[in-house]
């Protein structure tokens, strides 16, 4: 094919020969001087200009005259050509420091049995991951099946087995102590309960669980209610945690001993996140609502009472009764729109409230965590919750426990509670753009760069580890170039940079020739090494550098 260069910006599509995959926002619109996979913010240098042939043959009919001020009417006319000079804006991050790369395994490797699925075949992918230098991998040790039938009865026999085979083949570990069920949510592909023990416990109590101004229970966590409540078979849900730490970190005591584990992430809340589960698919959810506030079970109203009768204004003692539904907007309701509710007395009282009982869970639990892991570094994940980020009131973001409207900092005290434990902040949604967000839900008014850039600087103000992770599959240049800009910042006077990166996830899609290709580039280039392709389009070969 050819590409047909005019004076402004003229979107092309380009056939790639290579089976690559690319997403639905990667369509590659290419321009003199501008590329889509890498955005002003970077700070791309340097402009790499290369004279590029697509390896699929180009016909007649693909070929198109070139256009240019230098060239006049009569010669340009009829001009064919079958190679161009394509400029492409690609940051060279050979030489950067070196981020850690990590690739979480599939959610089911272990099944109900705590058995390893399929070992052979994880075997050979975990060999492929190992080729191109991946640092390690992430596992997730499912509470579910672990403890699953009888209190403080625990079966690692499973894991055991797969720690063993990642440590043979000269892989790290991280390892996250998953306290929340598996299903249900975007990518989940496996429906992994938390413990028969504990669901009997809720059939005689639901409230355990999180609960909606409706009534509705949410199962996948427990509720923070219930962290000093001795409703667990005489155990409060701290000493549940805690004591299922503390068996995992003594049976797995070579592991941590020989550095295969050098970092324990703790689950604290739905997905493993820090944050209520305000957005739950199961109850129709659907993106971009703005989610609903869940203090309802009998737990949390206590405390929220309790907090009324403290602040003088006992009548303040309930949820918001004008935020509507689960898929509302914020300017269809009277508590988030613009002037709302959410900035009045009582509106700033129990957002304080709500916010600051997600803050003292997440500082407990990370308590109980450095008592059992014993100076391993710990980390703990927070939700990338970006959509209605550009509207005053950041509804999805309040309702997630993020207490972060326009005229308030949300994220300051959560770094500081972190900073507290020497815990280091897991962040997700590195990779999402928000011109993408912009074309592909206008009505979102989401802003992920923006949200990303806020969380980086929080956390690297309270001077606190970041680590990150991608929210959804990424295949493609585009998308793996954010990461890079976000991982690295180029403007950061400090150089700061994130302390790893862990890749969601290991599958067949990755594993496709185009694929791992795209990925193990990304690979090198987070470890800070030169690439040959730098500045050249995905399924394009260098024919010459000028």
């Amino acid at each position: 094919m050819a590409i047909r260069l005019n004076h402004s910006v003229i979107p092309v599509s380009v056939k790639l020969g290579a089976p690559a995959r690319v997403s639905a926002r990667s369509s590659l619109p290419f321009s003199v001087g501008d590329w889509r996979g890498v955005s002003t913010f970077s700070g791309a240098r340097p402009l790499v200009s290369t004279k590029v042939k697509l390896r699929a043959e180009s016909t007649e009919e693909d070929r198109v005259p070139i256009e240019d001020s230098s060239i006049d009417d009569h010669d340009s006319t009829d001009q064919l050509v079958d190679e161009e000079i394509v400029h492409f804006e690609e940051r060279d991050f050979s030489g950067t420091a070196r981020v850690p790369v990590y690739v979480m395994l599939p959610l089911g490797v272990i099944d109900m049995n705590s058995e390893v699925v399929e070992p052979e075949e994880l075997l050979d992918q975990l060999r492929t991951l190992k080729s191109v230098n991946v640092d390690g991998v992430m596992v997730d040790c499912w509470w579910g099946i672990v403890e699953a039938h009888t209190p403080q009865v625990y079966n690692w026999s499973g894991y055991k087995k797969l720690f063993q085979m990642i440590r043979e083949l000269g892989l790290k570990i991280q390892v996250v102590m998953s306290f929340h069920e598996c299903g249900g949510n975007v990518g989940d592909d496996v429906h992994i309960q938390i413990p028969e023990w504990v669901r009997e416990v809720g059939q005689s109590n639901p409230d355990i669980y999180f609960t909606d101004r409706a009534g509705r229970r949410n199962t996948e966590c427990l509720t923070w209610g219930i962290d000093k409540q001795r409703v667990l078979r005489g155990r409060t849900a701290l000493e549940v945690y805690f004591d299922y730490m503390r068996s995992f970190r003594v049976e797995f005591d070579e592991f941590f001993e020989d550095k295969i584990i050098p970092e324990i992430e703790v689950g604290l809340g739905p997905c493993g996140e820090l944050r209520y589960p305000s957005y739950p698919a199961q109850f129709g959810w659907k993106y971009p609502g703005i989610g609903e506030f869940q203090c309802y079970d009998k737990y949390l109203m206590k405390s929220l009472k309790e907090a009324a009768e403290v602040r003088g204004h006992s009548f303040w003692g309930r949820g918001p009764d004008n935020t509507e539904t689960y898929n509302s907007t914020p300017h269809g309701t009277g508590f988030f729109r613009d002037g709302g509710d959410y900035d009045s007395y009582y509106g700033r009282f129990f957002l304080n409230w709500y916010s600051r009982v997600l803050i003292d869970h997440g500082d407990r639990v990370l308590a109980m965590a450095n008592l059992a892991f014993e100076g391993t570094c710990i980390a703990a994940k927070l939700s990338g919750i970006h959509w209605w980020y550009k509207t005053a009131s950041h509804a999805a973001e309040l309702t997630a426990g993020f207490y972060n409207s326009s005229n308030r900092d949300g994220y300051g005290p959560i770094a500081a509670m972190f900073k507290k434990h020497d815990a280091a902040l897991n962040f997700t949604c590195v990779e999402l753009r928000t011109l993408d967000q912009h074309e592909d839900f206008p009505e979102a008014l989401a802003d992920p760069e923006g949200l990303v850039w806020q969380v980086l600087n929080a956390a690297w103000d309270a001077s606190i580890p970041v680590a990150s992770e991608n929210a959804l599959p990424c295949y493609d240049r585009e998308g793996y170039n954010k990461i890079l800009e976000n991982a690295k910042p180029l403007t950061d006077p400090d150089g700061r940079h994130l302390s790893c990166f862990t890749y969601l996830r290991l599958n067949p899609t990755l594993m496709e020739s185009q694929n791992f290709k795209e990925f193990e580039r990304f690979v090198k280039r987070m470890h800070g090494e030169a690439v040959p392709d730098l500045g050249l389009a995905p399924g394009t070969e260098e024919t010459n550098s000028e």
